[in-house]
């Protein structure tokens, strides 16, 4: 016998049957036994459940996923993604999987001990409050008594953020609140409230109650796209829309993919499945991202320009496109389609400067005869040589002459694209690469006494495009690196090499050219929270539109940032803005509401005129920006809330029936200011903010310090100088000593504790997104989605809903008895997609106050409304559904729907309270959204399209289902697709995937701009003041210069960088960086991601305690050594909050701060213009943005030893 084989071997098994429970098979191969796992019971029992519900996240993410809440035992056990989208067919990936870590893990907030669970309120105002109360019997006097004594005033103020909060009861924190806000409507009037709650899209009826409730009141509800720099101002520049971009699945259909500045496995998670999914369909994949990030492993080329100098890189693919594709030889596509849908054939007048000449205005019908429209543009017929005006001007939009002629029909006019072959002339350009200007040439024509060029032919010039015969100084190759824009002149200041610039681009117009506009660009923060991010994107969809790929399935550019498509937008508007009771609601511009009333525009050491161009004609000479911020505001261009010195309700009484003519009169006067010409003045600060569905102070407050010295009144790390006397604004009083602390109630909503709840002075206990009755949407995909209550909220938590309707109550009833009914002035700026547009012929500024003249309101200052408000009825208008839908119809981008039926139809579903349809509850609310929006109503999205082909003389008959409807019910049970709809520009119909102006295409409706036409040209007065009328490299802020802080590079501080701040794989925002699972997948805590070159030069190892510091504040956190990192740049991912393992500081002696900590905002004067075509104001439409990326910091090792 060899081995364990044999008798023995073969005994001592069988002996071993009677060693084991249970029968051993004759072969001694198996053991069966039965029972004994009654421990695996727990493993089961942890899967089972009694129900599942269908619900969503409302966090600001593009995914809207619908997932599975599993309920045990009335406790919510776990969430699972839903698998029941409806199918796209076996030709392009499915929907699912949707989801991602980050939501799998939200049901661990439901139970957790950052759970908000009692309404809080700051213990040592309640004191003060509770003391008055008693002794005066009157809520409203007893704040009034708190908030008018200035040391009352300060020891609450002073105690933000220090801990200190106390439970108290709803009825309390509700009286308080309302007391608050009678106290300061009374007294400094409703403009001194405000609200914010960003992304309706995110949970809509959680918005739109708070939203109603601060409109019905006549607060101003601020903007959030715009300040969170999302907004891409490019767009209206262009486009005349906010942003329209393709869902992912229509990344399917690109055959050339560029991402730039948007890193989609990170920030899209949900939708990266496309773009790995459509390689093997044969897409490349170019990235262009600083680091190699996530994205770049997906690529087939990688490049790496230097943050913010993505725009030079675009110009320069402008350059190869322009000359291989138009110069060197025709592209028939290409021509057609810029011929059609763009403004390069229009005509613009140039003017003589210094011998030489510069662009001017557009050539309009208006300069040829007197008698016709300045808003009529020009163009030659190249048939007959002889100036047209084609249809689909802004001329033809708002008069009656121009029904049915509001169109891209050219009939038999062929727009010639460039006047080449006749007389040329040098022009001046402005360049900001370097210093002086570009002399080169463009061909002329003279028309009607006026020497005019094309925008094509700028456009060829501005590019460095030459042709022969026309004057000036061109580069002489691609190789040419000091004449802009070439390969090699981007090569210099982004680092790519000049040869794949120019490859790529080759690559890129080809593709477009054989696949019929299959060239796409996906593009987000990365490239678009830059100060000049509008240039930056100016020159990227250059690239798309002149190769004729807007309006093209998997085509064009896809701007992604967060979940900014409310897909219902009529019926949430309507609700939102209590537009139904009362006209129009006061909507502020957030960044420059912030940028006033923080103070931060003391801190501006320089003058506007740094953004001049060096032609321009000194319009922002010895200028500061809260100058220019002023001028916008009084001649209408932009809201101002407060909007005057003066309480609006009393002025409405001074006021009697010309209550316009009477304001503008006494502001010509000077016996009325504008309350942005004194922002620290106390009768001219926010009294009232109320925060909800947001985390302000932990997340999006650029320039957080400010906000806690000035805003708040509470410890601050800043560090900076205010302005010398020299550098102050001219035209803004300056007082000698800055307020701090503005606000005298600052009010939060959430379920869980955050920086804004710990600075708050009242919190109330939210429910989460899987305790209430909600929609979501996204444009990422085409589905409304439903919240639905797995639980009842617990504790004391209510919804949203809930809590400003008893807000709503408790206001109600202290305002009968102080306020009354009152009228109200509203001062409303010159709005987009209404005639307000035609307010500024030319683009011309002319500012009544310079030519001492009696303003216009409605012309050149704002429009005067009085608003009727009966305030002791708040309550009740909150709840039903009011009377001026059926009076005044529902206006979405300038078109109107009936909506009568609809309103029949919602008191048949919801019920009635006194005759009106009921908005009792959250529920309702989410029928009539979906009820009043043309996307889930087919009969209103038809009506819509009817009415539209009024206007534009042409059919869109087969683009909606009229007959779908979907009901809250419906989106509860399925993910349902929307209906094709005017209220956006792309079509749906047939189950085609979404993408933009495929409507402006193929059914030749007119974007929403001057010519009707995509624009490459803006000739606004302003634009030419910052050089900005053509696309243009405008480089990053030099910091230095501005605010004297120190040149990159080792420093006797540590190492000078490029600070960012990107978003996170492990948060979506702040959400989900304090919880417990997803703190497992990273370090966790505050952490600042550098190269190893950078950490070398201050002794920094990975994982050190190092401090972050410049004149704006303090941060401390660990440092990532990483070699994915560029030397120059560190990444602080965003909203990483001080709540999660922030020690204090070295230098401050105080708690490290925020990401944003180290920035401050910094505001662009030409996204302050209004009131002309396309660049006029719509809420989160246009407006400055809250850029932070052109920021620098010191970066240095700190003693590793912390104290929390």
């Amino acid at each position: 016998m060899t081995g364990m084989d044999g008798p023995v071997s073969d005994a001592l098994l069988k002996m071993g049957r009677h060693l084991r429970p249970g029968t051993v098979s004759p072969d001694l191969r198996s053991l069966y036994q039965v029972g004994g796992r009654q421990a695996d019971a727990f493993y089961r029992d942890r899967w089972s459940h009694d129900k599942v519900v269908r619900s969503t996240h409302g966090v600001n993410c593009t995914g809207s996923c619908s997932w599975k809440v599993y309920v045990k035992d009335g406790i919510i056990t776990w969430e699972a993604q839903q698998t029941d989208y409806p199918s796209v067919g076996g030709d392009r990936p499915e929907y699912e999987p949707r989801g991602c870590p980050r939501g799998a893990a939200f049901s661990w907030y439901t139970y957790s001990p950052t759970r908000v669970r009692y309404p809080y309120a700051r213990g040592v105002l309640v004191e003060m409050y509770r003391k008055a109360r008693a002794r005066l019997g009157d809520p409203v006097a007893a704040w009034a008594e708190i908030t008018t004594d200035p040391g009352k005033r300060e020891r609450y103020q002073s105690a933000r953020g220090k801990g200190g909060l106390v439970r108290v009861t709803w009825d309390e924190a509700c009286e308080i609140i309302a007391a608050a806000h009678v106290h300061t409507i009374k007294t400094y009037g409703p403009d001194r409230v405000a609200g914010f709650s960003p992304i309706p899209a995110m949970s809509m009826a959680s918005h739109a109650v708070g939203a109603r409730f601060v409109s019905l009141i006549g607060g101003a509800m601020l903007s959030f796209y715009d300040w969170y720099a999302d907004l891409p101002v490019a767009s209206p520049q262009v486009f005349g829309d906010q942003t329209d971009v393709p869902e992912s699945a229509d990344w399917w259909d690109a055959a050339y993919l560029m991402l730039w500045g948007s890193n989609v496995p990170v920030t899209r998670t949900p939708d990266a499945h496309y773009m790995a999914e459509a390689r093997y369909h044969g897409q490349k994949v170019v990235v262009l991202a600083p680091d190699y990030n996530d994205a770049a492993k997906f690529a087939d080329e990688w490049l790496a320009p230097h943050p913010g100098t993505d725009g030079a890189l675009a110009m320069a693919m402008g350059h190869v496109i322009l000359k291989e594709f138009f110069a060197d030889r025709d592209t028939p596509r290409f021509t057609d389609y810029v011929k059609r849908f763009t403004d390069l054939p229009f005509l613009v007048r140039l003017r003589e400067r210094d011998g030489s000449y510069v662009p001017d205005k557009f050539l309009t019908a208006a300069d040829l005869d007197e008698r016709e429209s300045a808003f009529a543009t020009v163009l030659l017929d190249a048939r007959t040589g002889e100036p047209v005006v084609p249809n689909g001007s802004l001329a033809f939009r708002h008069s009656e002459q121009g029904q049915g002629r509001w169109n891209l029909d050219l009939g038999e006019v062929d727009p010639l694209l460039s006047v080449l072959g006749g007389e040329a002339v040098p022009v001046a350009l402005p360049r900001f690469d370097a210093d002086g200007v570009l002399e080169r040439g463009v061909p002329v024509r003279r028309v009607g006494g006026h020497l005019v060029t094309t925008v094509f032919d700028l456009m060829l010039a501005q590019y460095g495009v030459a042709r022969d015969g026309l004057p000036g100084r061109w580069p002489s190759g691609y190789d040419d690196a000091a004449e802009p824009y070439t390969p090699a002149w981007q090569e210099t200041i982004t680092g790519v090499p000049a040869a794949a610039a120019a490859r790529i681009a080759r690559e890129f117009a080809a593709n477009a050219e054989e696949s019929g506009g299959r060239s796409m660009i996906i593009m987000g923060a990365g490239t678009n929270h830059w100060f000049h991010s509008d240039t930056i994107y100016r020159a990227m969809l250059a690239l798309t539109t002149l190769t004729g790929c807007q309006g093209v399935n998997g085509g064009g550019w896809a701007h992604y940032v967060g979940q900014e498509k409310c897909r219902p937008i009529t019926g949430w508007a309507q609700l939102a803005f209590g537009l139904d009771w009362s006209r129009p609601p006061r909507q502020m511009i957030g960044t420059a509401y912030w940028y006033l009333h923080t103070d931060q525009w003391r801190y501006d050491t320089y003058s506007a005129d740094v953004v001049s161009s060096p032609l321009g004609d000194g319009m922002f000479a010895g200028r500061a920006t809260a100058d220019l911020l002023a001028q916008s505001a009084r001649l209408g261009w932009m809201p101002s809330y407060p909007t005057f010195d003066r309480n609006p309700l009393d002025l409405a009484d001074e006021a009697g029936a010309e209550p316009g003519a009477y304001v503008a009169e006494q502001v010509a006067a000077g016996r009325l200011g504008f309350a942005c010409e004194d922002p620290d003045a106390p009768e001219n600060w926010p009294r009232v903010l109320t925060m909800w569905r947001a985390n302000l102070l932990g997340s999006s407050a650029k320039g957080n310090e400010y906000f806690l010295r000035h805003l708040l009144g509470t410890d601050s790390a800043v560090r900076a100088e205010e302005a010398a006397p020299d550098q102050r604004p001219e035209g803004v009083t300056w007082p000698q000593e800055a307020p701090r602390g503005k606000l005298d109630l600052l009010l939060s909503l959430d379920f869980r504790m955050t920086s804004t709840t710990l600075f708050s002075d009242i919190v109330l206990p939210a429910a989460t997104w899987y305790e209430k009755h909600d929609l979501s949407s996204t444009d990422m995909h085409p589905f409304v989605h439903a919240f639905t209550p797995a639980i009842d909220p617990p504790w004391q938590t209510r919804t949203d809903f809930a809590a400003f309707h008893a807000i709503a109550r408790a206001f109600s009833e202290l305002a009968r008895t102080h306020l009354g009914t009152r009228t109200d002035l509203v001062a409303v700026p010159l709005l987009h997609d209404t005639a307000d547009e035609l307010a500024t012929p030319h683009g011309r500024v002319d500012d009544w106050r310079a030519a001492g003249r009696v303003p216009v309101p409605g012309r050149d200052f704002p429009k005067i409304v009085a608003v009727e408000r009966d305030y002791g009825a708040v309550a009740d208008k909150m709840a039903a559904l009011g009377p001026l839908l059926e009076r005044l119809g529902a206006t979405t981008k300038g078109l109107t729907f009936d909506v009568s039926g609809e309103i029949e139809r919602l008191a048949r579903m919801n019920g009635t309270r006194e005759g009106r349809p009921s908005l009792a509850r959250d529920r309702d609310m989410c029928e009539a959204i979906l009820a009043l929006s043309g996307t889930t109503n087919g009969h209103l999205a038809a009506q819509g399209f009817a009415t539209l082909g009024r206007r534009t003389g042409t059919s869109f008959d087969g683009l909606a289902d009229e007959h779908k409807q979907i009901t809250f019910a419906d989106t509860q049970a399925r993910p349902v697709p929307v209906v094709t709809s005017p209220e956006w520009s792309g079509s749906e119909s047939g189950g085609r995937r979404y993408s933009p102006f495929t409507i402006n295409v193929e059914h030749r409706k007119p974007w929403h701009t001057l010519t009707g036409r995509q624009h490459f040209y803006l000739d606004h007065d302003w634009m030419h003041e910052a050089g900005e009328a053509l696309p243009i490299y405008r480089p990053p802020l030099n910091m230095t210069a501005l605010f004297g802080e120190p040149g990159f590079g080792a420093s006797e501080q540590g190492v000078v960088v490029r600070y960012l701040t990107p978003h996170s794989k492990w948060s979506i925002h702040s959400e989900y960086q304090d919880n417990l699972l997803m703190l497992t997948l990273s370090r966790g805590g505050p952490t600042i991601w550098m190269s190893p070159a950078d950490a070398a030069k201050a002794g920094i190892a990975d994982n050190d305690w190092v401090e972050a510091v410049n004149r704006n504040g303090v941060v401390v956190a660990r440092a990532v050594v990483s070699h994915r990192m560029p030397e120059g740049t560190v990444y602080m991912y965003h909203a990483q909050e001080r709540v999660v393992d922030v020690p204090k500081s070295e230098t401050s002696g105080l708690r490290g701060g925020i990401h944003n900590s180290l920035t401050r905002l910094l505001v662009k004067p030409t996204h302050l213009i209004g009131g002309y075509a396309q660049l006029s104001f719509a809420f989160n439409y246009l407006g400055p943005t809250g850029n932070q990326r052109d920021e620098i910091t010191v970066i240095r090792r700190r003693g590793q030893e912390v104290d929390y």
